[in-house]
């Protein structure tokens, strides 16, 4: 199902390479987080977001520091792509008090609205909902601010989805949903469990555009991503963006992803958005392969400075893990 929105924006030199570095970065911090899991660490869930670094990154470069983000438990990767800080994003998922959430929320419930990540959810699906309660809230103070809601195929099949969508273009509100579908909605094949081929095609029984989009693909996510931010910023409503890709290491760190093929994981794995994004950049000569390396050093350098961060910071005390429970505590 091929769409292409009118008026299709490409991205230049400086934003190709600004989309690889934030890809990077997701990319780094994913090998780091599983290293520390390995050597025991850090005991805690983890999904990793490996081959879908390209939504996040594209999206997040075309997003202003003013715009938002509601995204789910295995969104790591769109944090990280916004620009979150990853001192405070290491020390949550360490449980420590310097986390953005003083270490009571976790990997599944990080932060960070100075940069923009207004809400991360365990529940499936429940970003949508609540990036519409942000979009209101745009509408309400005049400004262009523009909520984008992260999840996954499986969440397209839950009441929340449709209310959400309903509700949106009512309103015209100012939210991009983005579904990265990667195949599986936790251990169940798509096919399996979704009713149309494409996610995109329920956009038209709300009155909204609907895309699938080659999530892989930088400059194919630019132009569709482009469409729908400045669609929103027009005051024009919403979009759903469906954007296919393939996550490679199963749904959570541990899971032997046997719902997945052989052949199609390696199919996947050869085509790796990342490397591809790489060869190409040194290709077209936007950047030489000393430049990346000095670049992905760099990130490097950051993520470990925060892990170091993370462990020398203390756990919160009794009376902070006691804090922002109740609005007022009743005692048992």
């Amino acid at each position: 199902m091929s769409q292409t929105p009118e008026n299709r924006a490409s991205p230049d030199a400086a934003t190709q390479l600004d989309i690889y570095r934030r890809m990077v970065r997701i990319e780094r911090n994913d090998e780091f987080t599983r290293t520390q899991i390995r050597r025991g660490r850090i005991t805690a869930p983890y999904y990793s977001a490996r081959g879908q670094e390209v939504i996040p990154s594209t999206l997040s470069n075309l997003m202003t520091d003013d715009d938002v983000i509601c995204t789910i438990y295995r969104g790591i990767h769109d944090m990280v792509a916004k620009g979150m800080p990853l001192r405070p994003l290491w020390a949550e998922i360490c449980g420590r008090v310097d986390g953005t959430c003083k270490g009571k929320g976790g990997p599944m419930h990080l932060t960070h609205p100075e940069t923009g990540v207004m809400v991360t959810t365990g529940i499936v699906g429940s970003s949508m909902p609540i990036a519409n309660g942000f979009a209101w809230a745009s509408l309400l103070d005049g400004s262009k601010r523009v909520t984008i809601a992260y999840f996954g195929d499986g969440a397209s099949n839950i009441g929340a989805f449709h209310e959400s969508l309903n509700l949106a273009s009512v309103w015209k509100l100012p939210v991009i949903f983005v579904c990265s579908n990667n195949g599986f909605a936790e251990h169940t094949r798509y096919e399996n469990g979704t009713s149309v081929d494409f996610i995109s095609k329920r956009a038209i029984g709300y009155g909204m555009p609907g895309y699938t989009v080659d999530g892989n693909d930088p400059f194919e996510m630019y132009a569709h991503a482009h469409a729908a931010i400045e669609r929103a910023r027009a005051g024009e409503g919403p979009t759903l963006l469906e954007c296919k890709t393939f996550r490679f290491m199963g749904h959570v760190f541990g899971d032997n992803d046997a719902y997945m093929t052989k052949e199609e994981k390696a199919e996947a794995l050869a085509k790796d958005p990342l490397v591809l994004f790489r060869q190409l950049l040194i290709d077209t000569g936007v950047a030489t392969e000393a430049q990346l390396e000095e670049m992905k050093a760099g990130i490097e350098a950051e993520v470990q400075d925060a892990i170091d961060f993370a462990f020398e910071s203390g756990y919160a005390s009794v009376d902070e893990l006691r804090r922002d429970v109740f609005a007022e505590e009743i005692p048992a």
